[in-house]
């Protein structure tokens, strides 16, 4: 079985025909035909999607990479449009265009009655093209296009309610944060370009061992490993996309867009484009220690600290922004331990529960009639049995529930977080510890979320405000209604992803962790086997694969990351279930490291006051030092002044009388002659 290069072009361009009927063709074809056209476009993408990946597992097909054009070629440096489909990229592009499809699905419900109705769906299709550009790209410059291109469709998602000055806001910070990160991913990419000449990915790759000792001195006093440059400015432009202390700022502020495309981008899309670049770029990040080790620092920092921010927050779509952020750190993590695998696992389990919990909290905010603040809230289970069950089943994966898919991926990331940490440093330890408490923290605030949303008082009767907002432009009020289940063209994508939440960790983590499934996509050189030293731990396939998953799965007993997700479970159930009284003592009592919380360490005061404020301040200095006084008052307005000044007095040499014009040549040509015979003797 051969994977035919129109299969990918069409698996490519398929959401693009759709995004650009629905966008130039929206009135002519009407609601109806913008999101039919846009779901068969995404449906034909995923169905070739899953072809190809069996392909590659059950078929025998060689990996695909070929250039389908070439873009542009300066002397001897060319790029090109070309595909590189190997199984992490097939992996990667079934997430990708299922989620997509369920997201396009549900949108049909959640977003009925919007006037915006084909421009969203036109933006939603737009993104998918520009994901599946990015993961199945076999360059840097087609990554680097990929990489815009979801950052431009996430800047007009995060602002699709255009009207709303908080929307506007949100779209601008993450499009100024992003340009940060993209500003060293552009670096490093330079960096391959001059030091390994080429921007193909195979032959700069094959290339990497020729600069593994390679020095510079930009300065030339401190020398620098290229590397480990080229590997940390890439990482940048990952801690930018997949939004990583301190470039995380712009994520939770991403919920002002609608909640089906708070999904896409948490689940599928653009946040995980930077967890995928590391791991497609694993032969160069292994050859730099330190570099690793800046990975695994920020990861574990983001992976604890955003957590505890989840803790706090009353609105329903922030909690799981915020469980995001926490998740992409134990991503992160893992790729700082060379558990690249571990990475891309947690990954693609992640992407369907968390678009689980992403659209049943949209489902809830349909049936709350626009209501997003949790304390206003409880008591849903009952009216909305579907969404509730649906989210149990999210809130268990993500906490890591033995046998649920999270369980798996994110057992294995600690584990091999604690292999590193029995024969690291300090970086090694402080990672194992915070991704350990992290699971505590995950646990009390999925808990809380859910007791306070599903279960308890019908609080939603009381008409207390405190300050929730929804999607859309609804105001405020106490509910009319009684909430209500959602449509079932919101219900089915979530039962459909709640499918893999339970299940597709068992089935697949022998051979994508432990197996060769990866073999080829990923490199990792054997002191750095992280995953290696997991296997024998808690993996024992000489009994099958059935006896080894369950086995793994056995292995919570002695696993202290259980306990304190189960102690995490405890906590919130007292507080919120059965002494709910007592959560707003706790606050007062730690109102302190409340009030830290709640303003998120400062990020957003240190970036507004220092550098938005700086960056205004040092603005006027110029215009007023510079501007003002230099270009205004002497280049424009001085040289004005001075053509100005020399016409008034040359204005009185203009009589009028032709024999003052005479005398004036005459004098003239007297002084030229003179001139030129001066020069000549």
């Amino acid at each position: 079985m051969v994977i035919e290069q129109s299969t990918l072009l069409v698996i490519a361009l398929a959401p693009l025909f759709g995004a650009i009927v629905a966008g130039l063709f929206g009135r002519q074809i009407g609601r109806a035909g913008a999101h039919t056209v846009t779901i068969l476009g995404v449906a034909v993408s995923c169905a070739l999607s899953f072809k190809v990946l069996h392909a590659l597992v059950w078929g025998g097909a060689p990996v695909f990479n070929q250039n389908v054009y070439t873009w542009f070629q300066i002397g001897e440096y060319a790029a090109h449009v070309g595909f590189l489909v190997d199984r992490l990229t097939a992996m990667m592009m079934v997430v990708v265009t299922f989620v997509s499809l369920l997201v396009h699905v549900y949108t049909i419900g959640y977003m009925h009655d919007d006037p915006g109705y084909q421009r969203f769906f036109s933006y939603i299709s737009l993104f998918t093209f520009s994901m599946l550009m990015l993961v199945m790209s076999n360059n840097f410059m087609q990554l680097f296009f990929g990489w815009e291109a979801v950052g431009l469709v996430s800047y007009l998602l995060i602002g699709f309610w255009f009207k709303r000055p908080t929307a506007i806001f949100a779209n601008l910070k993450a499009f100024l944060v992003n340009r940060v990160g993209d500003f060293g991913f552009l670096l490093g990419i330079a960096g391959v370009l001059y030091w390994l000449g080429t921007l193909d990915y195979a032959e700069a790759f094959a290339a990497a061992p020729s600069i593994a000792d390679a020095t510079f001195s930009p300065w030339g006093t401190v020398v620098w490993s290229v590397p480990t440059f080229v590997c940390i400015c890439l990482f940048i432009g990952a801690m930018g996309k997949s939004a990583q202390v301190p470039l995380h700022v712009w994520l939770p502020d991403s919920m002002e867009g609608p909640t089906p495309i708070s999904a896409l981008i948490h689940a599928a899309t653009m946040v995980t484009a930077g967890i995928f670049m590391v791991a497609r770029m694993s032969p160069l990040f292994e050859m730099s220690e330190t570099a690793l080790s800046f990975v695994l620092f920020v990861g574990a920092t983001t992976a604890f600290f955003t957590g505890l921010i989840g803790m706090v927050q009353n609105d329903i779509k922030r909690v799981v922004a915020y469980s995001t952020l926490s998740q992409l750190g134990y991503m992160t993590v893992a790729l700082g331990v060379s558990a690249y695998a571990g990475a891309v696992y947690h990954l693609m389990t992640h992407a369907f529960f968390k678009a689980l919990l992403f659209l049943a909290a949209g489902s809830v905010i349909i049936g709350m009639h626009h209501e997003q603040d949790m304390r206003r809230m409880g008591g849903l289970r009952k009216y909305m049995p579907v969404t509730y069950l649906t989210c149990l089943i999210g809130t268990l994966a993500l906490v890591g529930t033995p046998f649920f898919s999270g369980y798996y991926s994110k057992d294995s990331i600690l584990l091999a977080a604690e292999v590193a940490a029995e024969h690291g440093g300090l970086v090694q330890q402080y990672a194992k510890w915070a991704v350990l408490l992290g699971v505590f923290v995950t646990s009390f605030y999925s808990f809380r979320l859910l007791y306070l949303t599903f279960h308890g008082e019908e609080r939603f009767r009381n008409g207390d405000h405190h300050g929730g907002h929804g999607d859309g432009d609804h105001g405020h009020h106490a509910h009319a209604h009684e909430p209500h289940e959602s449509p079932w063209v919101v219900t089915l994508p979530l039962v459909l992803l709640a499918i893999p939440s339970i299940g597709i960790g068992f089935l697949t983590v022998g051979p994508m962790l432990f197996g060769d499934f990866f073999v080829g996509a990923i490199h990792v050189q054997p002191a750095h086997d992280t995953l290696a030293a997991v296997a024998s731990r808690v993996w024992h396939a000489e009994h099958g694969w059935v006896s080894a998953a369950t086995g793994f799965g056995l292995h919570f007993v002695s696993s202290p990351a259980f306990w304190l997700a189960f102690a995490g479970f405890a906590t919130a159930t007292w507080i919120y279930l059965f002494q709910p009284g007592i959560a707003d003592a706790f606050r007062t009592r730690l109102r302190p490291l409340v009030r830290i919380l709640e303003n998120k360490y400062g990020f957003d005061d240190l970036y507004q006051t220092v550098f938005a404020g700086g960056s205004l301040r040092l603005g006027r200095v110029f215009w007023r030092g510079g501007d003002a006084a230099v270009i205004d008052g002497v280049l424009v307005d001085g040289s004005a002044s001075l053509v100005d000044r020399i016409a008034a007095i040359v204005r009185h040499i203009q009589s009028g009388y032709l024999y003052h014009y005479a005398l004036a040549m005459i004098v003239g040509l007297a002084a030229l002659l003179a001139l030129l015979i001066h020069s000549l003797g």
